[in-house]
């Protein structure tokens, strides 16, 4: 289906043709027509499947068929979302289908502060972009004004819901208008998700555009088993050997990925990190590197997994797998986007092997394993077996272990004094 069959506005038709949109994903497909319609929706859709048109599209046209003088910090759109990362990209993309229209979009969130933001505030604004805590702050302070707000999107809301912004997600809805259309966007659909939606949404529509919690069928899967100590000898090496260029890399904490970010150097690959130690300047710095071209790798946390859209990128590593199955889905969301190629490669040491078999079990598929010379690892199965053919051990009762652990005692008192008298 065409976007041009929807009967667009023309500004909104013309900036989707400059963005090189013809057909329509299954998400929007499937949203765009009931959201038009001022349905609340409660829509499963992974990152990478074109969301934020789905929601942002019919939002964008309701207030341009019906434009309103904005005064009083008065808001007549609410997209919440849980990072600033993200805030920055939706801000970027919404207002690329706003183009032509020109209605007032802004965006709001932490490492700002509120004394610049409130200036922009103060004469409202069709759409606003925020993340729960630092639109909270507004409200508080009286920067903002709900009462009249007409849409709410709540957009990855699996993700806000596990940063603990549920009680903030609570207070914005209660401070806005009560009729109000309200559509919630979560990669996965979990029971957390199903009772807030119970709780905010009213005769909604329920859209999934694919089976939940699975990848894009345009990402390819492998594993490369290896041992924890051998993992940056064997990305330079892989690196190097595939010309990879463009790498986005996942570390599970701050310190690894500051330990792989002095491995790359070492082995001579540019690179640059993004994590919540750094400032918001230098992340965003860092991800402007990495967009340009200008560096091969870019090393980041949790922080970064669902804020960045790079066109084309073809590779995202996980070093090491998250702790959460789940976030193994929104990582490597980054690659595989509308419709391109793009493959997801693990690192597994044996210890991760327990959350590789959760990460299968959500996805529902194996992961194919790749084993590189050199770098093998016996895999558990094997270390099993050897365990199973020593036989159970020999169960020993309470008297007889009080009665060896008091020898070995003893022996090694003779050998302490026994040593004493050498000298």
């Amino acid at each position: 289906m065409k976007f041009t069959a929807l009967d667009l506005a023309p500004a909104i038709q013309q900036a989707l043709d400059d963005c090189g949109y013809d057909e329509m994903t299954p998400i929007q497909k499937q949203a765009i027509v009931p959201a038009r319609r001022g349905k609340d929706i409660l829509a499963n859709a992974q990152t990478g499947t074109g969301k934020t048109a789905a929601f942002a599209l019919p939002i964008l046209q309701k207030l341009s068929d019906q434009p309103k003088e904005l005064n009083n910090a008065q808001v007549r759109a609410v997209i919440l979302t849980p990072t600033r990362e993200l805030a920055q990209q939706l801000l970027e993309t919404i207002s690329r289908y706003n183009k032509y229209l020109g209605l007032r979009i802004l965006s709001v969130y932490g490492g700002t502060t509120l004394d610049t933001q409130k200036k922009k505030l103060r004469n409202g604004t069709d759409i606003l972009i925020a993340t729960p805590g630092r639109l909270l702050e507004h409200i508080t302070a009286c920067n903002v004004n709900l009462a009249q707000t007409e849409f709410v999107v709540l957009d990855e809301a699996d993700r806000m819901l596990d940063m603990g912004f549920v009680s903030d997600v609570m207070t914005i809805l209660e401070k806005s208008a009560k009729k109000r259309q309200t559509m919630l966007f979560s990669a996965t659909l979990s029971s957390a998700v199903h009772t807030l939606s119970r709780q905010i949404l009213t005769s909604h529509e329920t859209i999934s555009a694919a089976k939940a919690n699975i990848t894009a069928d345009t990402v390819d899967h492998v594993v490369y088993p290896v041992e924890e100590k051998r993992k940056p000898e064997l990305f330079a090496e892989l690196i190097k050997k595939h010309n990879w260029f463009q790498v986005l890399v996942f570390t599970s904490t701050k310190g690894q990925a500051d330990e792989l970010m002095k491995d790359l150097k070492f082995d001579g690959i540019d690179a640059v990190i993004c994590h919540g130690d750094k400032s918001q300047g230098a992340r965003r710095r860092a991800v402007a590197d990495f967009k340009a071209g200008k560096v091969q790798v870019l090393v980041a946390t949790e922080v970064a997994a669902r804020g960045l859209d790079i066109k084309g990128l073809e590779h995202v590593v996980n070093y090491n797998l998250p702790y959460l199955a789940e976030d193994y889905v929104h990582r490597i969301g980054r690659t595989g986007r509308a419709g391109a190629k793009g493959q997801a490669i693990s690192f597994v040491s044996r210890e991760e092997e327990s959350a590789l078999d959760n990460i299968e079990r959500l996805i529902g598929s194996q992961i194919r394993r790749v084993y590189v010379p050199g770098f093998e690892v016996g895999s558990r199965d094997g270390l099993r077996k050897r365990i199973s053919q020593k036989g159970p051990k020999k169960r020993v009762n309470k008297a007889t272990r009080t009665k060896i652990i008091g020898q070995k005692s003893a022996k090694k008192t003779n050998a302490i004094s026994g040593s004493k008298k050498k000298r």
